[in-house]
């Protein structure tokens, strides 16, 4: 199953994503954001090819579930979406209750909020619940995961698990562990502008070079389909961490709280319609550019599948 591209999306989102206009308790102020406009949220609906699709919002990862699920609830109904359900999964004995895996079967889209991304891996680590999920993700088209904050970063099979932010890049700062594993060639980190976790990334890139890292900044994602395809949404940045050339790279050597010293590390900054192939590891400004590169290729490998063999 694996060995064949995905006919489900990913979406995954780096926190702090706009979800509409309601009153800040606290300030007893509104605030009017530029959700409508940039969408990643109506994006999560459009892409599942329905107008009003049947949403589960798993709120496992938060620690506040009751306020998540009520800003949830309430954002998707500003989008005339009237099929949405809560997840309330708070124990693994939850996790493994037969309802939720049958409610998974007939989701449109599944929804992780926030929080700590190592409670859905202790919740849902091999159960059902998270087979079926994974199926429905690779056979089913146009089945929606989408994942906010620690719901993104557990979205890959090797996770950030957490770590300091100041004292990155000396070893053993950052800690890493094993997420959802829907895809196996990324690790992902959240909140990556604002929080100033470019080190942190890049050590985790740097201990493991055969992966990709993608950092996503607030109110940001990326768009996956066939499980390597990447297309930016919303308004902040997606950075690009490509360890496939270092050169010198002392992170596996180095001895815990050593400093972690990279040579040649390749770096992408992506915004909203820009492109990356994880496979191929290419940057494209748009969707024009890499259909016309998809082109070319495919009339490169035509030519030389239809030249004359060598005499002799």
């Amino acid at each position: 199953m694996k060995n064949q591209k995905p006919l489900g999306k990913l979406i995954a989102i780096g926190g702090n994503e706009d979800k509409g206009t309601y009153p800040n308790p606290r300030t007893k102020k509104k605030y009017y954001l530029n959700f409508f406009e940039l969408g990643i949220l109506k994006r999560v609906i459009l892409e599942s090819g329905k107008e009003d699709p049947q949403i589960e919002v798993i709120t496992t990862a938060s620690m506040i579930p009751e306020e998540v699920a009520r800003i949830y609830l309430s954002s998707f109904t500003m989008l005339n979406c009237n099929n949405v359900n809560i997840m309330d999964i708070r124990t693994r004995e939850d996790a493994l209750q037969p309802q939720y895996v049958e409610r998974l079967r007939r989701a449109d889209i599944v929804m992780f909020s926030g929080g700590n991304q190592s409670r859905l891996t202790d919740m849902f680590g091999n159960t059902e619940f998270l087979a079926t999920l994974t199926q429905r993700y690779h056979e089913t088209p146009n089945f929606i995961i989408a994942g906010t904050s620690a719901g993104a970063v557990a979205m890959s099979k090797t996770m950030v698990k957490g770590g300091s932010v100041p004292d990155a890049l000396m070893k053993g700062a950052v800690k890493m562990g094993t997420g959802l594993g829907f895809l196996d060639n990324v690790v992902i980190d959240s909140h990556f502008v604002k929080r100033g976790r470019f080190g942190r990334l890049l050590e985790a890139v740097a201990l493991h070079p055969k992966l990709i890292g993608i950092g996503l900044g607030e109110d940001t994602g990326v768009l996956i389909t066939e499980g390597n395809q990447l297309e930016a949404i919303g308004s902040n940045l997606v950075i690009i961490m490509d360890g496939h050339k270092l050169e010198h790279n002392n992170a596996a050597a180095a001895k815990k709280g050593e400093a972690i010293s990279i040579e040649n590390m390749l770096l992408h900054v992506l915004v909203k319609g820009n492109l990356y192939d994880v496979t191929q590891r290419e940057f494209y400004p748009d969707f024009k550019l890499r259909q016309q590169a998809a082109e070319s290729e495919r009339l490169t490998a035509g030519k030389s599948a239809n030249a004359p063999a060598p005499a002799g």
